[in-house]
């Protein structure tokens, strides 16, 4: 199974400079902005195989589309959410 990311895209204007800046990663990583406050996380690409991550990632589309204009992933759950997810998947 994969995923198809649309949203990410690589900005080069000189007026969207701060979007080109908020796609940069590592190699293997992705951006994920969470919470209220859109807090970046840097997560690696081998989470979109887990089923966990994958209810996240279905959740946020039912609320917000793909359309991601932070650069990476957008998610509404609460960053301690987050966080319980990722620690889970850390030890699988």
């Amino acid at each position: 199974m994969g995923f198809r990311l649309p949203g990410i895209r690589k900005v080069i204007s000189a007026a969207n400079h701060a979007s080109s800046k908020a796609v940069d990663a590592q190699k293997g990583y992705l951006a994920v902005y969470v919470g209220e406050k859109m807090k970046r996380f840097m997560i690696p690409v081998s989470y979109l195989n887990k089923p966990s991550f994958q209810d996240l990632l279905s959740k946020a589309e039912e609320e917000l589309g793909y359309d991601h204009p932070m650069g990476g992933l957008t998610s509404p759950c609460s960053e301690e959410i987050f966080h319980r997810i990722t620690s889970c998947l850390d030890g699988q």
